[in-house]
């Protein structure tokens, strides 16, 4: 079985998500399942992170629908390999829909981080970028160096376009960083942060 070294990556994820917010400051941002949510919350617990504790591959398309409602503003969804392989259809709805403001950062590390570090299907072959470019995703790339953050954060702010970056981290077990598991919370926070009630 042909697998991908991916102790040859160098990416830090808490370290590149850290450094992404704080270049993205006024971005609304979706977190996927498990570990993205960690990194997200240990950058700075903010009132424009909407944490989602479920609904594993929904991460993309949640982000989809606010990047839509909200075309205004830049979305930001930091997810996982795992997470997206699971909402894969996901990538071609977004391409039908071609929002200008919405930025998918895929952490890849190569595993299922969650369920036992077992290898994901990008170890074995599947790029997430090329996935992306072929459901008509024209600015879907690789980032395997941390330098590269630039054209990340260029991308959420120009708002030109989706933008899909598939990050390769290092593949660490990392401590978990907890926010709120009160869903209500979660999204009567955001909505109050976007100017709406509380529902």
């Amino acid at each position: 079985m042909n697998v991908r070294n991916t102790a040859a990556a160098t990416i830090d994820r808490r370290v590149f998500v850290k450094d992404l917010l704080a270049k993205c400051p006024d971005a609304l941002v979706v977190t996927g399942l498990g570990s993205p949510t960690y990194d997200v919350f240990a950058a700075g617990d903010r009132d424009k992170n909407f944490y989602l504790w479920g609904a594993m591959g929904g991460a993309a398309l949640v982000g989809l629908g606010l990047a839509l409602a909200q075309p205004d503003k830049s979305v930001v969804v930091v997810t996982g390999d795992g997470e997206q392989l699971m909402g894969i259809g996901g990538i071609a709805t977004i391409n039908a829909q071609k929002p200008k403001n919405l930025t998918i950062v895929v952490l890849d590390n190569g595993h299922f981080g969650e369920t036992g570090m077992q290898y994901s299907h990008t170890s074995h072959g599947t790029s997430l970028a090329a996935v992306a470019r072929a459901c008509g995703i024209e600015n879907a790339y690789e980032v395997h160096d941390a330098s590269e953050i630039a054209k990340v954060v260029d991308g959420v702010h120009k708002r030109n376009g989706v933008n899909f970056a598939q990050i390769f981290i290092k593949a660490d077990d990392l401590p978990r960083a907890l926010p709120s598991r009160d869903g209500v919370y979660v999204k009567n926070r955001f909505r109050e942060a976007l100017g709406f009630a509380p529902l």
